[in-house]
């Protein structure tokens, strides 16, 4: 045993080997790890060429990530003495390393196959084990075959559905990818509208006002487009400027989307004039470009920047850019097969100290096709930000319950396990309870947005935390008997948890004022509220805010408007209903950041 203290408790930390690894002059037998069914829409295309090389990532046991959870949960929950006392990197390093015995086990099997230190690439807390291969060699360390895939919609992947390991390896590895994962890593759906630049209304020039709640007051040309002048109405943060020293707020950016900077000045100059001339750090991951070029402009950056940023102005702002476009096509122009972006994202996170304290994401997979081994390690990755003290906002997806697909035919809502029968479709990193998920709204006053359908259900993964117990089985005690079963799982951990404006945003791209629309809105506009909450905290001397959710379904609790009209069709069904309180459409509700900041 090991004795560890941290934030002044004591914790008892297991050093017992988690299987044994002994050299043999046998070769050792192999047993399956993991097997999967492709995922509808996939098919056999091919075989890659035996030099195609791959990146794998291991991911080694973190027997002791329970304490890190323990710790993450002590310092989230706002009645708890230890509330904001976040963690320091190497802390958390600590927590989330192997036993030595498996990176000892696991260094031997690499060598036996002839791979030497010097090509392995390892995550601080040695967690991870990073190696570039021909597949030739892959598929005889893991027993398995590869294949070329491709997806209906034309999308080629290098996988597997199978692979095994050496039975005295089993234990000492948590899982190897890729090989089973099939998630077609994307952006939520974005809603473009063209305008010329006389069509576009502008805020100051409506004098009238209307009603969004209870004493408050919203200009009605919000009803039509929304600005950062909107947003501030809406969730009462008119005239707030923040002044603390040691704040920061991140977008994360995938896909080639990139975010520019003269469109940026040109939203500023729009609708945020005190901001001209300020910009953003840009950090490339795993050689991540930003193009400059106008015409390569990417909506989704532009209106994650332009409204996280224009909205929590003058905090200093990071915009992250994290290279590959997969689904990977395997030819000559693309030698290497690499893992979903976002775990790229989260190993350069990790390894750096200047993490911002709230971070947006707009991207996501649906969960049945990521391997739940996969998606447990990604969030334990968002669990280690999040006791270091960043907020992780992540937009819920614009499918409803799974797929708002009129069309029967084409409709993607069905299990992967080989029954192939109708379920909702939880989306993933949404379905992860260490991040906080926001779904969408539209008009004032406001209701779920209905031109596309804010996510939002039940995980299959996840269980349901203790943080969200209350208000989850009050809705579903309210639901008629017989509501839906069979379709989702009542038991999983239930998303959004807040929501946001998500239609009809006003943005700048390449060169051109447009409309946007989608949970990709509400995602940074309400990191932007968060980022401004922050900034109440340290000016204060307090510490940031961090992992929110404990502190959303409690004490906050009362400082959200609470969103009762509308639902989130999908799957052939209108999906739930938002109800008074919580549901599974529009969370808790949208921010009020005047009640916010005197509840935090």
């Amino acid at each position: 045993m090991r004795l560890y203290a941290l934030g002044g408790l004591l914790y008892i930390l297991s050093v017992v080997p988690v299987g044994g690894w002994a050299a043999s002059s046998k070769p050792c037998p192999l047993k399956v790890k993991e097997t999967i069914i492709p995922p509808r829409g996939w098919q056999q295309h091919g075989v890659p060429p035996p030099d195609h090389r791959i990146v794998l990532r291991i991911g080694l046991p973190q027997p002791n990530f329970h304490v890190l959870e323990k710790h993450l949960y002590e310092v989230s929950d706002p009645y708890h003495h230890r509330y904001g006392t976040h963690l320091s990197k190497e802390e958390t390093e600590r927590l989330v390393a192997p036993h030595q015995e498996s990176v000892d086990a696991v260094d031997e099997w690499l060598e036996s196959h002839g791979i030497k230190q010097s090509d392995l690439v390892r995550s601080p807390a040695k967690d991870w084990v990073t190696l570039t291969i021909p597949i030739s060699l892959a598929e005889k360390m893991l027993g398995t075959k590869y294949s070329v895939w491709k997806h209906v919609d034309g999308d080629e992947i290098v996988r597997t559905t199978s692979y095994s390991l050496p039975e005295d390896l089993y234990d000492h590895i948590d899982l190897v990818q890729p090989t089973t994962m099939f998630g077609r890593f994307k952006r939520n759906k974005s809603t473009i509208v063209w305008l010329d630049q006389k069509e576009a209304p502008q805020t100051q020039n409506f004098k009238a006002t209307v009603k969004s709640g209870p004493g408050a007051t919203v200009d009605p040309s919000c009803n039509r487009t929304i600005t950062i002048s909107c947003l501030q109405q809406l969730y009462n943060a008119v005239g707030y400027v923040p002044k603390a020293k040691g704040n920061s707020i991140g977008i994360t950016g995938y896909l080639e989307e990139f975010a520019n900077i003269q469109d940026l000045q040109s939203f500023y100059a729009d609708q945020r004039p005190d901001a001209l001339n300020s910009t953003f750090k840009f950090l490339s991951v795993k050689g991540g470009l930003n193009s400059q070029n106008l015409s390569e402009a990417g909506a989704e950056a532009g209106l994650d920047v332009q409204f996280a940023f224009g909205l929590s102005h003058p905090i200093p702002a990071t915009f992250y850019s994290t290279a590959g476009s997969p689904p990977f096509k395997p030819d000559t122009l693309t030698p290497e097969d690499t893992n979903e972006p976002y775990t790229d994202w989260l190993d350069f996170v990790l390894s750096r100290d200047d993490t911002p304290l709230t971070i947006s994401t707009s991207y996501g997979d649906d969960e049945q096709t990521v391997p739940e081994s996969f998606a447990r390690r990604a969030c334990a990755g968002f669990a280690q930000l999040g006791v270091r003290g960043t907020s992780l906002m992540f937009s819920s997806g614009d499918g409803g319950v799974g797929d708002n697909d009129p069309n029967p035919a084409t409709q993607q809502c069905f299990t992967n396990d080989g029954r192939n029968v109708t379920r909702f479709i939880p989306s993933f990193p949404a379905s992860c309870p260490f991040v906080t998920v926001v779904g969408g709204t539209t008009g004032v006053p406001e209701v779920a947005v209905s031109r596309f359908f804010s996510g939002g259900g039940f995980s299959d993964y996840f269980a349901r935390p203790a943080y969200q117990q209350r208000v989850v089985e009050q809705y579903l005690a309210a639901l008629p008997e017989g509501t839906y079963n069979g379709l989702f799982n009542r038991a999983g951990r239930a998303y959004p948890d807040v929501s946001a404006q998500s239609d009809r945003y006003r943005i700048f791209l390449s060169g051109r004022p447009v409309l946007i629309g989608g949970t990709s809105a509400s995602s940074p506009a309400f990191a932007g509220i968060v980022a401004l909450l922050n900034d109440v905290r340290l000016s204060r001397g307090q510490p940031p805010l961090g992992f929110l959710n404990p502190l959303l379904y409690s004490k906050a609790v009362s400082g959200f408007n609470d969103i009762t009209i509308g639902h989130n069709s999908g799957c052939g069904t209108t999906g739930f209903n938002a109800t008074k309180g919580w549901d599974p459409v529009t969370g808790l509700g949208t921010p009020n950041f005047g009640k916010l900041k005197n509840l935090i």
